[in-house]
C-alpha cells in the first residue's frame, strides 16, 4: 500500500497471524508493555481488531516490512482504541508503533510513521492525531516530537502514567 525507500507498509493479512504473535512478545516489546505477555489469542484479537478499523474506518495499522529482506518488523499506522482517556483522546486517530527489538535504532519508526501520517493527512479523515506515551519511553517521545507530535497534557493507562500528545494534520 505504502513503498519508502527501505520499507513496505501494507494491511494486515491472515498470514501475518504468526509475525503479530512474534512481535508482542518479542523482549524489546515487552519491556515496553505492562502486564502479562499477550497470548496467541491475544495477538489474534489484535489481527481482527486491525481488519475490523480498515473496514469500519478506513485506516488503521500498517505491517511493516523491509524492503530488501521482505522482513516482517513492526506495525505503524492511526487507530480508535478508545481507551477511556477522556474526550480530547478517545474518537480521536491515535498513532501507534512498535518493532521488533533487532530493528531498533535503525530509524525505521521515523521512517514508516512519517509515510503513514502523510497517508493519513492526503486522506483528511480528521484534523488531529493523538498518542499516547509513557513518561519514562524517552525514544518514543523523540520520535513522536520528531512526527510534530506536542505535548499537552497527562492521564492514567490501565493504572500506569502516561503522556498525551497531539498531531494538527499538514495541509498541502
Amino acid at each position: 500500500m505504502i513503498n519508502t525507500e527501505r520499507l513496505i507498509l501494507r494491511k494486515h493479512t491472515l498470514q501475518d497471524a504468526d509475525a503479530v504473535f512474534q512481535l508482542a512478545t518479542d523482549p524489546a516489546v515487552l519491556q515496553s508493555i505492562r502486564g502479562a505477555p499477550p497470548s496467541r489469542e491475544d495477538a489474534w484479537h489484535r489481527l481482527c481488531r486491525y481488519a475490523g478499523h480498515w473496514s469500519l474506518l478506513g485506516f488503521g495499522m500498517f505491517a511493516v516490512f523491509e524492503r530488501t529482506t521482505n522482513e516482517f518488523i513492526g506495525e505503524v499506522g492511526l487507530a480508535d482504541f478508545q481507551r477511556g482517556l477522556g474526550k480530547d483522546f478517545d474518537g480521536v486517530p491515535e498513532a501507534a508503533w512498535v518493532f521488533t527489538g533487532s530493528s531498533h535504532g535503525k530509524g525505521f519508526a521515523l521512517e514508516a510513521m512519517t509515510a503513514a501520517l502523510e497517508w493519513f493527512d492526503e486522506q483528511a479523515l480528521s484534523s488531529r492525531s493523538v498518542c499516547m506515551i509513557s513518561p519514562h519511553n524517552t525514544s518514543s517521545i523523540k520520535l513522536a516530537e520528531k512526527l510534530g507530535f506536542t505535548h499537552y497534557d497527562g492521564g492514567s493507562y490501565k493504572g500506569s502514567d502516561v503522556n498525551k500528545y497531539e498531531r494538527l494534520r499538514r495541509y498541502r
